[in-house]
């Protein structure tokens, strides 16, 4: 057992999201360069514009892990920064 702070969830540890080591600013989540824009082209909605809820859940139930999966992430990102 570790002594006097040294363990392994030692407060000095700084977390590996944070962009740039700071304590705040970025978000932590990077899309590859050559995944961006997947979701819509499959979906077959143009670029720059919201996807729909009904899309979404469409894509949600697809047989495909990869579609369920961007799916997921679409409707989980429409939640963040909300004011």
């Amino acid at each position: 057992m570790a002594r006097g702070g040294e363990g392994k969830y030692s407060s000095d540890h700084t977390s590996s999201k944070t962009k740039g080591g700071s304590s705040g600013g970025g978000s932590g989540i990077h899309i590859k360069p050559e995944n961006k824009g997947k979701l819509h082209k499959a979906l077959g909605v143009a670029a720059g514009s919201k996807i729909p809820a009904s899309k979404i859940a469409k894509a949600k139930g697809s047989s495909s892990p990869a579609m369920r999966k961007m799916a997921t992430f679409a409707q989980n990102a429409k939640k963040w920064n909300k004011k």
